[in-house]
């Protein structure tokens, strides 16, 4: 186990690589707002912070250990408002599906959807359809996600960059390969948003359910899409948390842009989704990233960092993190962003034993979508924003709805 104390060989690129990448995304990170530097790096999977929850001892404390048992016995009860009995039953019972799906293939080293890719269930198609217009076969598949229960679809180019460099065996955290086909070049993004009014009550056990319903979603969702295309002859590899980062793939697609709180920021939803990918080689047209206003927003509003128990979030402008910086070993190198104390962050979710989700919870872009909330958003991403970070400073915090109010609103 030695080896766990050092990186994964071949992750940092040559000279010649990197300045292939760069001539070769540069109009499309520009447009997505992402920043690269001589010292890019892909991401090892072994340093994701809750693979580090099972063999960094900086990360897998007692409280570390409790936090994970919370999700794997009888409900567990704690003090405070959102942390009953019926609470955790409540989010664990979201989990169900996407937990069937992660725990399969465990006796193979694998935790579909979350250290590995979703294996699929039915063959290739022996023959592929026909595609002669790209751009109509992207309107279809958009049609077909969105039917299946996805809320925002995007579609975009393979981009190696943000895929890990190995996989992790979950039996014994040796590195393994990456179980991708070969041939993959386009990856379609989905976006599942999550419960309003459950978000409300972050921290709580309770809000945890909005996180667990989402997965379990997505788990169904990309199944029934990946099966779908592979019916149609071409491959298709359904994937939430694996194999790749989403959120450099959300921005690509044009989901939304990148915000202080490490989340994908939408015009539709806000931060309140969940996100995740299918690789295929089915002929699409690409659709581009979009500037929306809404980082030049967060580059003058720093309410989630504000807001943060941990003071995990960054008050500063974007930066390239270093090996002094806090949690730098699960943040991604090599770029220019706003980057959490993954460290702080999780910490902080192991004492509650569960999620937390206040930054998404009070970020003044996380809304019910009424006519002033669509002023707001309209003013924010604007060049009155500093009009609108003055009206959010009246509106104040966002008062957390208290978990048992939540219960009798939702059993009237």
């Amino acid at each position: 186990m030695a080896w766990l104390s050092n990186r994964y060989s071949g992750l940092v690129p040559d000279k010649e690589q990197q300045e292939k990448w760069r001539e070769q995304f540069a109009e499309t990170d520009a447009l997505a707002g992402i920043e690269t530097t001589e010292n890019f790096e892909r991401f090892n999977q072994i340093n994701n912070l809750f693979m580090r929850a099972t063999w960094d001892p900086v990360v897998d404390t007692e409280d570390t250990q409790a936090f994970y048992e919370s999700y794997r016995v009888a409900p567990t009860v704690r003090k405070g408002q959102g942390f009953s009995q019926q609470d955790f039953a409540l989010r664990d019972a979201s989990w169900a599906v996407s937990r069937v799906i992660s725990n399969r293939a465990g006796d193979r080293g694998k935790r579909e959807g979350f250290e590995a890719a979703i294996e699929p269930d039915n063959s290739l198609a022996p023959k592929k359809i026909a595609v002669e217009d790209p751009s109509a076969m992207s309107h279809e598949m958009k049609k077909i996600c969105k039917l299946f229960g996805a809320d925002l679809v995007g579609i975009t180019d393979f981009d190696e960059r943000w895929h890990y460099s190995q996989r992790v065996d979950t039996r014994d955290h040796t590195p393994t390969e990456p179980d991708l086909p070969p041939g993959m070049t386009h990856v379609i993004v989905l976006g599942h948003s999550m419960d309003y009014e459950l978000v409300r009550t972050y921290p709580s056990a309770l809000a945890g359910a909005s996180t667990g319903l989402e997965y379990s979603h997505e788990t169904s969702i990309v199944i029934h899409i990946a099966s779908y295309i592979r019916n149609l002859g071409y491959e298709a590899i359904a994937s939430m948390n694996d194999t790749a980062m989403v959120i450099p793939y959300a921005l690509k697609a044009g989901l939304g842009e990148y915000g202080r709180n490490q989340l994908v920021i939408t015009p539709e939803y806000g931060p309140r989704l969940r996100f995740s990918k299918i690789f295929t080689n089915l002929p699409m047209k690409i659709d581009k990233p979009r500037q929306l206003g809404i980082k030049q927003y967060c580059d003058i509003c720093t309410k989630c960092a504000e807001n943060c128990p941990p003071q995990a979030l960054p008050f500063d402008a974007p930066k390239e993190v270093t090996e002094n910086d806090g949690g730098a070993i699960s943040t991604q190198r090599g770029v220019k962003k706003w980057s959490a104390n993954c460290e702080k962050c999780f910490g902080y979710w192991t004492k509650l034993r569960s999620d937390c989700a206040i930054c998404m919870r009070v970020c003044p872009f996380n809304n019910e979508g009424k006519w002033l909330d669509k002023i707001f958003t309209k003013l924010a991403t604007s060049k009155w924003r500093k009009l609108a970070l003055w009206l959010d400073g009246k509106r104040g915090v966002p008062e957390r709805l208290k978990p048992n109010e939540w219960w009798q609103n939702f059993l009237k």
